[in-house]
């Protein structure tokens, strides 16, 4: 477009009426967009827990510790039979002849029937490899009972009187406490004094006080004798078998958070 731009009655139009209109023209198209842009940014409401909602508590955490030595009062003995015979039916009777005398010999030291339990009955083919073939040699019977001796006094007898009657098989003997609930009491209170000495030093090392406890849980260390294993070989009736017992301690560990301000 070279020449001037005329109105209706011919004149010259001057270039800011052509300004005027561009004006107009960008305002349409842009007002939009720029309503958008500087309209206010939408607010949302909060969402909860978010990071930095909350204080942070000011703890400590120790570990506490409780002893107490005990002396066992009972014990548990496992005995009993273990026989092979070419036959299960001669197995099963041999072993239940062997085992009634066991048992016998048990009640006669003064073990009531609520201490003697059978703990475990088996019955199976014994194999033999030839010319690379399997066959049954035998049959083997195994009948342990389990014997709770709560004087210890007769422990040593049980042993003797039980593999003198017939049994072959002594497993072991386990010690234990008749009443847990006093030892593990005395290492639980001891436990507590003992974490709560330890927070107290750590906070009035670092100039803070304790306001309370946040969390605490315990741990208890179970006692545990030592498990003798015996040969199954007679006892000579003048031999007294001595087992001793000792003792064992009783641990509890507490762990505790206190707070702290």
């Amino acid at each position: 477009m070279n020449g001037p731009i005329l109105n209706r009655d011919g004149r010259r139009v001057g270039w800011l009426a052509i300004a005027v209109v561009a004006g107009v023209l960008v305002g349409l198209i842009a007002g939009p967009t720029l309503a958008g842009a500087l309209a206010p940014a939408p607010t949302y409401p909060a969402t909860a827990g978010a990071a930095g909602d909350e204080t942070p508590e000011h703890t400590i955490a120790v570990v506490g510790s409780g002893k107490v030595t005990v002396v066992p009062d009972q014990a548990t003995i496992r005995l009993g039979v273990v026989l092979e015979r070419p036959t299960a039916k001669a197995a099963r009777q041999a072993g239940a002849a062997a085992m009634t005398k066991v048992v016998a010999a048990i009640r006669k030291l003064g073990i009531e029937e609520r201490d003697i339990a059978t703990s475990s009955v088996s019955l199976g083919p014994i194999y033999d490899w030839r010319n690379n073939t399997q066959r049954i040699r035998a049959y083997q019977l195994t009948n342990i009972v389990t014997v709770t001796v709560r004087d210890l006094e007769k422990l040593g007898d049980v042993l003797d009187d039980g593999v003198t009657a017939g049994a072959t098989s002594v497993e072991g003997i386990t010690f234990d406490v008749a009443d847990r609930n006093a030892a593990e009491a005395q290492a639980r209170e001891a436990a507590v004094k003992d974490a709560k000495a330890k927070a107290e030093t750590l906070a009035t090392g670092v100039g803070v006080r304790i306001t309370g406890v946040a969390s605490m849980s315990e741990s208890v260390s179970t006692p545990i004798w030592y498990d003798r294993q015996f040969a199954g070989a007679a006892v000579a009736e003048d031999a007294a078998t001595p087992i001793l017992a000792g003792s064992t301690d009783v641990t509890i560990s507490v762990s505790v958070t206190f707070l702290i301000g």
